[in-house]
């Protein structure tokens, strides 16, 4: 088999419609990072309590979790890029709503954030499967991995230009800007191919457990796919809970909080970057290794090294995290049946996405019952552990189902 990386390709910062999905998705990606920082400033200037902060996030997580497999089938069953349009729509529709009634009307409000978390979820495997369309086989990685540093720029820079924003606008002039975002996210993408698959005439369940069936044909996907989604649920939701914790308590300052999450930012965008141009032998147990690099954030807790040192891990965990998310999406962009990629990617959403808040929600009464150092490592042998399973399964070398 002659691999796709073997034929240089011209760069696909060259394409129009690339760059037009480009800025749909980095705007969808912005206006997602922003609801909740946006609300979390509403509680700094009291127009909303922690309670109700609380409420309106979950809101909007229920209802991203809800839109996602609808999503995946609505994506195969409809021109992607129309379900792409709707998607942003219900959310630039809701950001006004939110603006309206946050701080007024907990149930109005809970109800719009529900709205906008559903139009989050929608487009993200409508988006996935319309890079498909839009991008060629030979330059979908370098496609992924500027997806993946629009992202990480996001992270990077959008917090301290939202908290500047935020002395001159208030929480509803803030919401309405994301609202604009969304409009941008529905109204800019390309056409893509516009090709759907014939309709089946079975149900939404039937079509979703159609694209889990096409999931478990391709051996490496549910093991890779397992592997995200306990590094999340274990590793990432426990050093999110402990590195405040650990900043404080152990090194008395919250410079080190923000030196760690800067260095994992960074670190990701070195990875995305890095990814764009080089193309490993074994991309699948590069990605694999890459993820079980995330075990040494929690162990870096547990362990009483210096500042620097943790700043460090973290900088190496996040490199590792797009050594793996860059390669992950493209072999599922080339390996599952065009017509199934969106139910494919939901599902994949679904679960790493879906896990998140439940690990989130158990570690802080598994730290209560067992204590801080057990939970971090176990979860630090967790994360070694389950990219390391997963690479036995002999596909996964290279991210390539058997033809």
């Amino acid at each position: 088999m002659v691999h796709d990386t073997a034929v240089r390709t011209p760069s696909v910062l060259r394409s129009t419609e690339f760059l037009r999905l480009w800025t749909a998705t980095t705007a969808s990606g912005i206006a997602t990072w922003a609801l909740p920082f946006v609300l979390g400033l509403a509680v700094l200037s009291r127009s909303l309590t922690a309670v109700e902060l609380g409420i309106l996030l979950a809101a909007r997580t229920a209802g991203f979790l809800a839109a996602v497999p609808i999503s995946g089938v609505l994506a195969d069953r409809y021109v992607r890029r129309r379900v792409v349009l709707w998607s942003g729509m219900t959310s630039a529709i809701a950001a006004p709503v939110l603006a309206a009634f946050v701080g007024n009307s907990l149930v109005l409000a809970a109800v719009a954030a529900a709205a906008m978390g559903a139009g989050q979820g929608a487009c993200r495997p409508a988006f996935s499967a319309l890079t498909a369309e839009v991008v060629g086989l030979g330059q979908r990685q370098e496609a992924n991995a500027f997806m993946t540093m629009s992202i990480r720029v996001t992270t990077l820079v959008a917090p301290g230009l939202t908290a500047l924003l935020a002395l001159v606008l208030s929480t509803q002039d803030l919401l309405l800007a994301i609202g604009a975002l969304w409009l941008v996210a529905a109204l800019v993408p390309p056409t893509g191919s516009g090709l759907t698959a014939p309709p089946s005439g079975a149900g939404f369940v039937a079509e979703f457990l159609d694209g889990v069936r096409e999931a478990r044909r391709h051996p490496w996907f549910l093991p890779g796919l397992g592997a995200l989604s306990v590094v999340i649920a274990t590793g990432y939701s426990a050093t999110s809970v402990m590195l405040p914790l650990v900043s404080r308590d152990r090194y008395g300052t919250e410079a080190v909080l923000a030196g760690a999450l800067t260095a994992f930012t960074l670190g990701a965008l070195a990875g995305a970057a890095l990814m764009a141009r080089w193309r490993p032998r074994a991309t699948g147990w590069t990605g694999l290794f890459g993820l079980a690099l995330y075990g040494l954030a929690p162990l870096c807790l547990l362990l009483p090294v210096h500042p620097l040192v943790l700043i460090v891990v973290y900088a190496v965990a996040g490199l590792g995290f797009d050594l793996f998310n860059v390669p992950w999406f493209t072999a599922t962009q080339r390996e599952v049946e065009p017509a199934k990629l969106a139910r494919v990617s939901s599902l994949d959403f679904l679960l790493s996405y879906g896990l998140a808040p439940l690990g989130l929600a158990l570690i802080a009464p598994a730290i209560a019952e067992f204590g801080t150092s057990a939970v971090l490592g176990v979860c630090a042998v967790v994360c070694f552990a389950a990219p390391a399973l997963a690479a036995l399964v002999p596909s996964s070398r290279d991210f390539r189902s058997a033809t």
